[in-house]
């Protein structure tokens, strides 16, 4: 399996070489040269398969002979055991015909631990295998930081510097981040907002000269090729237990950045039987707003109960964009620039195709506390807000109601806390109880200015 740039001017790379590098050189982001196809058997032998076994079939496609079977098996039964439900991903009946995916079972209580858990044991993997030291950058609007250090603190070839934007991510976010004190890991709180700290990681990441010396810089964050390919694996899980691919299936999912619901788009294209994406956004709307009106423009940030979703610029979009153009890397790479100056739009036809498939709705605070009281009335569910914008637009904008609608839900309602007493549940939500005492655990981080300078200085002197 080789891998090719979204910006078409990188070098093909394979596997390993993808998951090391992140970020392709033209700026680009990586994808598979080819899409790995499963046969509506194949698909349809997995019912009953464990998740662990789906994952093995799903990953091997991406990696082929790169990591041995036995070492890949061993590396997927590892990652999932540190989930705290033995199905991995539960997926709960809300009505007749719509579902709940419970993706928030994970060391962190977010869906982002599915694919970080997996990375940091492929990165140890394969920096052990040359012998090699490598700096981990991310940015975190809330959930990547907490999975991305839960996932490599144990690494021994890794350091990890997680940029979180100051007094903008919920208290039990931060914690999860700040409280583990492993020698390996560095927490900077960044005087800015997310896309501050995802643009200082870019640069870093275009310029890696500060570091000096034969240290590799790493991606996390889900430009990174591997977390996309673990995401793929619970849409194949989700999809087959509703009964795919006998039948269709549609998907509702709380997205930004557009990496989580882009794995379910790899899982259509390798064969999954998918009626609908409902893509729902908050108040920060970029998603929604190209989706339902083709309008691809910048608006300013708007701060909301549902902060791992506060994003202005949507970087896995491109992604998509480059499938949209059949792999025109020049037309994607020209779209892209002319964004960053102005509005832009999807070519016509381009943009049909995908409205195929793609429905999209923004849900603003106060809806989204008005639906995690109805959710709870009506199912005894209690969601965290990015799981309400789910749940909503599942319901306003299903097209075919005989199809099963799985909603993700991304996270556990314990970690925003403000949004669930909002909605009027006045002790908020329990931490489970392995994570009890997080409001009382030490904290160590770092507050720096938005200057990419300063934070790369910082690096420097700190890295092993």
């Amino acid at each position: 399996m080789r891998y090719i740039s979204t910006r078409g001017q990188a070098p093909a790379l394979n596997f390993e070489d993808v998951v090391l590098t992140g970020l392709a050189t033209d700026g680009g982001l990586y994808v598979p040269e080819t899409i790995p196809q499963f046969s509506a058997e194949e698909i349809a032998s997995w019912a009953g398969l464990s998740y662990t076994e789906i994952a093995y079939k799903v990953m091997h496609a991406f990696i082929g002979d790169e990591i041995p079977a036995d070492t890949l098996k061993a590396m997927i039964e590892d990652t999932y055991s540190t989930f705290k439900h033995d199905a991995v991903t539960p997926l709960k009946q809300l009505d007749s015909n719509h579902y709940l995916l419970e993706l928030f079972h994970g060391p962190t209580l977010a869906f982002k631990d599915v694919a970080l858990q997996m990375l940091g044991r492929l990165l140890d993997h394969f920096l052990g295998k040359r012998n090699e030291h490598a700096v981990i950058m991310g940015a975190t609007s809330g959930d990547t930081g907490s999975a991305a250090i839960e996932g490599c603190k144990p690494c021994e070839h890794v350091d990890i510097f997680i940029l979180h934007p100051y007094n903008r991510v919920s208290e039990v976010q931060r914690r999860q981040m700040t409280t583990v004190l492993a020698d390996n890991v560095f927490n900077i709180a960044v005087e800015g907002n997310f896309d501050d700290c995802q643009a200082i990681v870019k640069a870093s990441f275009n310029n890696q000269g500060f570091l000096g010396g034969n240290t590799r810089l790493v991606a996390v964050n889900s430009i990174n090729w591997a977390r996309i390919m673990a995401q793929i694996v619970y849409y194949f899980v989700s999809a087959v237990a509703v009964g795919a691919p006998h039948r269709k299936v549609s998907f509702s999912v709380p997205s930004a950045n557009f990496g989580d619901i882009f794995a379910g788009y790899m899982a259509y294209k390798m064969g999954l039987p998918v009626n609908q994406f409902v893509v729902a956004t908050n108040a920060n709307d970029i998603l929604h707003r190209v989706i339902s009106k083709n309008d691809f423009s910048k608006q300013p940030l708007l701060h909301t109960l549902s902060p791992s979703m506060d994003i202005v610029v949507s970087s896995n979009f491109e992604r998509l964009l480059f499938d949209l153009y059949d792999n025109d890397g020049a037309a994607v790479e020209d779209l892209l620039n002319r964004f960053n100056n102005e509005p832009v739009q999807i070519e016509q036809t381009r943009w049909d195709n995908a409205r195929k498939l793609f429905d999209s709705l923004s849900v603003d605070d106060a809806t989204t506390i008005d639906v995690i009281k109805e959710a709870f009335e009506r199912t005894g569910e209690l969601l965290d807000p990015h799981t309400a914008t789910g749940y909503r637009a599942a319901e306003v904008c299903n097209r075919d109601q005989s199809v099963p609608m799985i909603t993700l839900a991304t996270a556990h309602p314990a970690k925003f806390e403000d949004a669930v007493i909002k909605a009027g549940f006045a002790q908020g939500a329990p931490l489970p109880p392995h994570m009890a005492d997080l409001l009382e655990r030490e904290e160590r981080y770092t507050v720096l200015p938005a200057d990419a300078a300063a934070i790369q200085q910082y690096v420097v002197e700190n890295k092993r």
